[in-house]
């Protein structure tokens, strides 16, 4: 015996039904050890997930595969040491990248997709590619298509409002890292903004979080994105106007009123 107190049948059974540290039990005045190296490896995972490396090049071949066009740039925070302290520098295009994407203005569609490292690369290197993969035959039988796929290091969220803007584009959908937590240390997060612009706040925009094997499957959140982007485009607005009703069966596309 080691001391380990039993769990009531109620308790065991949650325990079965999420991730979330609930029922550990309890090993005299501490938790069991089993419970204690679970939390210290889950926590080392986020931290690695963190600082890992963003893999570029396996990222631009896999959009090469998809026969989507990439373009590639990075965010003032030239180093993950300042994008972890400076949050306003992963929002903010470096000169260069400027540079680069003011001469394709006018040339992408109306979709562009953003590909960020985000506060965890591992979800990114892991999920990005597998979710595009589901995502752009749901797009194609909606009519639409992704224009231009901008790969972005040291991003956060705010990075896609600029890079819309300096494209024109309708419409950006960032898929990013999300921070990553104890149960989850690779969910990938997508959000979509109508009409990018800097300064945008995250009312105007629409999440799907929570992507990763334990969590949102590939296919449940394309079918999700699929209809966000379709509505938004229909109703010219994304945000806490537009509610995601993609698992309504009774929902029918709303028309055009112009």
């Amino acid at each position: 015996m080691n001391g380990q107190a039993t769990l009531p049948p109620s308790l065991d059974r949650l325990r079965d039904l999420t991730p979330a540290r609930v029922a550990l039990g309890v090993a005299g005045a501490s938790l069991p050890t089993s419970a204690l190296l679970k939390f210290t490896l889950d926590h080392a995972r986020a931290r690695d997930a963190v600082h890992a490396a963003f893999d570029v090049p396996a990222i631009l071949h896999g959009l090469a595969e998809l026969g989507l066009e990439a373009a590639r740039v990075s965010s003032r925070a030239a180093v993950r040491k300042d994008y972890l302290a400076r949050p306003d520098l992963g929002r903010a295009l470096d000169p260069d990248s400027r540079h680069r994407l003011t001469p394709r203005r006018g040339d992408a569609p109306r979709l562009v997709v953003v590909i960020g490292d985000g506060l965890s690369p591992t979800a990114v290197n892991a999920h990005a590619i597998e979710l595009l993969r589901s995502l752009v035959p749901r797009l194609a039988t909606r009519g639409m298509d992704i224009g231009l796929v901008v790969v972005a290091t040291g991003a956060r969220v705010a990075l896609g409002d600029e890079i819309g803007a300096i494209l024109g584009a309708r419409m950006i959908a960032v898929l990013i890292g999300e921070r990553p937590g104890l149960s989850a240390a690779d969910s990938l997060g997508v959000y979509l903004t109508f009409d990018p612009r800097i300064g945008t706040t995250d009312a105007g925009r629409n999440c799907i979080s929570n992507i990763h094997r334990a969590g949102l499957s590939y296919d449940e959140a394309a079918a999700s994105i699929a209809w966000l982007i379709r509505e938004g485009f229909i109703r010219e607005q994304t945000g806490v106007a537009l509610k995601d009703e993609s698992s309504n069966p009774t929902h029918t596309i709303t028309a055009n009123s112009g």
